[in-house]
């Protein structure tokens, strides 16, 4: 009899906390909260959690002395950085600060967050320079504990290309080990998503970390099954661009038991319309819009 109630304890446990931490539908901050805080920045990632995300999703690159700094481009870029002197980058210049060729002691010396993005109008401006992923879910699990009180998934983003190895990011292999050894230290695995639009990348760690979640960036007009067939294997997500998706192939892709997550999700009018196909969650640089809609994380006040 105690058996049985433990049993049953255990599983309304379960299943209440399953509300509360594993809801079906995955709200996911791009870049933290692009739209309201400089991207891929610690300001980002806590508003984007406070506003009620379930995933906070981010990109890497990786410095001169091996660290894995979050950054969408490898390099510093014009549209958002200013050097550490405060002057502008020039578009035209902004690939020779490579931050493959430089060590993390410089890189963290660049503000990124002080000029803002003409893109995003409602991005609050603050001096802020791009953090590392250790720094990142270090902040974002204190956050966790002595605020929001639930916990979140990461969606990180290996940025490379077979144009970029050693030029612009190690290989595939050494990007790909120095992500998990990393993230092994700090988070359990089942809490973590890594994503790519480089599907040597995605297939790497299918073979060497096959308990880590695998979601499938994609952006070209190839069918569903082409790109498949190029992965090699059944990803747990596909997560294209939003207006290459109708309810058909969500449909299609949730019947292979793959849950579709697309990008770049705006405007509230394309939310209800991916809410309409029924996809699994989308990835918006605007979490506040879309709790507005009643998705995320209602944290009690």
């Amino acid at each position: 009899m105690k058996f049985i109630l433990t049993l049953l304890t255990s599983f309304v446990f379960y299943f209440v906390n399953a509300q509360i931490y594993m809801p079906k539908f995955d709200l996911q901050g791009h870049r933290g909260a692009r739209g309201l805080r400089p991207e891929n920045t610690i300001p980002a990632f806590l508003l984007a959690i406070d506003s009620g995300v379930t995933t906070v999703e981010l990109d890497l690159a990786v410095t001169k002395d091996k660290q894995l700094v979050v950054s969408h481009e490898p390099w510093m870029s014009a549209a958002i950085c200013l050097q550490p002197s405060g002057a502008a980058i020039r578009a035209a210049d902004e690939k020779k600060f490579n931050l493959y060729q430089m060590n993390y002691d410089q890189v963290k010396n660049f503000d990124c967050g002080s000029k803002g993005n003409q893109k995003f109008p409602e991005q609050l401006k603050m001096k802020v320079s791009k953090p590392l992923l250790a720094e990142v879910i270090i902040a974002i699990e204190d956050h966790i504990r002595s605020y929001t009180q639930y916990e979140v998934d990461y969606n990180i983003e290996i940025k490379s290309s077979p144009e970029g190895d050693n030029k612009l990011h190690p290989k595939p292999e050494e990007f790909s080990d120095l992500v998990y050894n990393l993230v092994d230290q700090y988070l359990p695995l089942e809490r973590v998503v890594i994503q790519s639009f480089d599907f040597r990348v995605l297939k790497y760690w299918h073979e060497k970390y096959p308990a880590v979640r695998l979601a499938a960036l994609v952006e070209n007009t190839r069918s569903i099954d082409s790109n498949l067939k190029e992965l090699g294997f059944t990803p747990s997500i596909y997560s294209p661009y939003f207006e290459l998706l109708d309810k058909e192939k969500v449909q299609y892709l949730q019947r292979q038991k793959v849950r579709v997550i697309p990008w770049t999700v705006n405007d509230v009018a394309d939310m209800r319309k991916m809410l309409q196909y029924g996809v699994d969650g989308f990835i918006t640089d605007y979490p506040n819009r879309a709790t507005q809609l009643g998705l995320g994380i209602k944290r009690k006040l």
